[in-house]
């Protein structure tokens, strides 16, 4: 069997969550349960939806049986997120589109959570986080909610007050930086993240977000350093796996490369990092055909409305397989 085009596989390589065409509007509802399939009773888990690739941020409330509904989002991949008070809080990648939705343009998600075993370091609130005053949350929690109408230039105006009100908010800077991230501009969002953990070095979405900045700017050896920091901070969190293996990747260490990777999987196998798509220039690498198309069918199986799924198919023809 043929090795993938190298051409293909720098294209591949290069896309992440966007990497989905405009289509309608859709409806993200669901249940939250706990394990045994009740929903909770003593305490109300509050669901948020953030945009992965683009800027967007929205926030529901379940209802006693466990139920939550998010209207009118576009498709693409969003990191859906179920947060406790007092426990913690669970993310799990979703995708919107047309393969996942019903005919009436609904996409149903379930959640099953043990309590018990959300407890990290998440739940840990610092002294500069405490420290904050409620205008600059007040300003903050205003940019969600124009987050919610995509209003980036209207939430980057509500961020940049919080953090004038409050310049050790480093949620504010984080969030700064995530657009930025997300707009492409990976300098001023590296900047955005190290403002973050000037004022709070123990935030860990910082940290991780840094570690991705840097490696969108090809500073491999410093997201190196970052996204292991961020492994060890956290190994419970998918993207730090991710963007180590991906730092791995670009430093030629293919074996500690794939662990990673195939640790973030493990995680979240739908994971808007993408990580198959490493893996599968992992594998070319390593002359493992085999390899690299189960890479490639999964990923087709995971994100069935990429815009990626036709070159994907000549893929796995050129490898031998269908």
């Amino acid at each position: 069997m043929r090795r993938i085009p190298a051409i293909l596989i720098l294209a591949i390589i290069a896309l992440r969550a966007d990497a989905f065409p405009e289509r309608k509007a859709y409806q993200v509802s669901g249940k939250v349960l706990r394990t045994d399939g009740r929903p909770f009773s003593d305490m109300t888990p509050v669901m948020f939806l953030h945009g992965a690739a683009t800027p967007f941020s929205a926030k529901a409330l379940t209802g006693p049986d466990g139920q939550f509904k998010f209207k009118d989002i576009p498709s693409g991949t969003y990191m859906l997120i179920a947060a406790l008070p007092r426990f913690g809080e669970t993310r799990k990648t979703i995708e919107v589109g047309p393969s996942f939705a019903d005919s009436k343009g609904r996409v149903v998600v379930s959640l099953e959570i043990d309590a018990a075993s959300m407890v990290d370091k998440d739940q840990i609130v610092s002294a500069v986080e405490l420290s904050v005053p409620y205008t600059a949350r007040q300003e903050y929690a205003r940019a969600q909610e124009v987050l919610a109408r995509r209003d980036i230039d209207g939430a980057i105006a509500r961020l940049k007050k919080a953090v004038e009100i409050a310049p050790q908010y480093a949620a504010a800077w984080n969030q700064l930086g995530t657009i930025a991230y997300q707009t492409r501009q990976y300098q001023q969002a590296e900047e955005y993240f190290r403002e973050a953990l000037k004022q709070d070095r123990s935030a860990y979405w910082p940290l991780v977000n840094l570690g991705g900045a840097l490696l969108a700017q090809n500073k491999i050896q410093e997201s190196l350093a970052v996204n292991l920091e961020a492994v060890k901070a956290m190994p419970g969190e998918a993207l730090a796996h991710s963007q180590l293996g991906s730092s791995y990747f670009s430093l030629g260490r293919l074996d500690e490369a794939e662990n990673q990777l195939k640790q973030a999987k493990a995680i979240d196998p739908a994971h808007f990092s993408m990580p198959q798509l490493v893996l599968i220039e992992i594998y070319a690498r390593k002359n493992q055909p085999a390899a690299a198309a189960a890479e490639i069918r999964e990923f087709m199986k995971l994100h069935p409305d990429s815009e990626w799924i036709p070159k994907l198919r000549k893929a796995l023809e050129t490898l031998g397989e269908k």
